[in-house]
């Protein structure tokens, strides 16, 4: 596999990674502790999305994924 290849490879792997993690541990505004719903917000709008912190664990986790397919691809056992 040549750099270009990899790096679309990672990026592939990073954006199903992201989109996998994207509901974890999301709750919704209508399912919080507050007393009364902020006029004008979506009750399905998600309260702490956390969108960086799963941001680094997509890295992380697509980091590891990477090596794994590149092994694989380099070691010939997709043919």
């Amino acid at each position: 596999m040549n750099w270009t290849g990899g790096i679309v490879v990672y990026v592939i792997i990073w954006w199903c990674v992201f989109f996998a993690m994207l509901p974890i541990g999301v709750k919704g505004v209508w399912e919080g502790d507050a007393d009364g719903e902020a006029d004008g917000v979506e009750p399905g709008a998600p309260q702490k999305p956390e969108v960086l912190k799963k941001m680094w664990w997509t890295t992380a986790a697509s980091a590891v994924l990477w090596i794994i397919v590149y092994i694989v691809i380099e070691a010939g056992l997709l043919g």
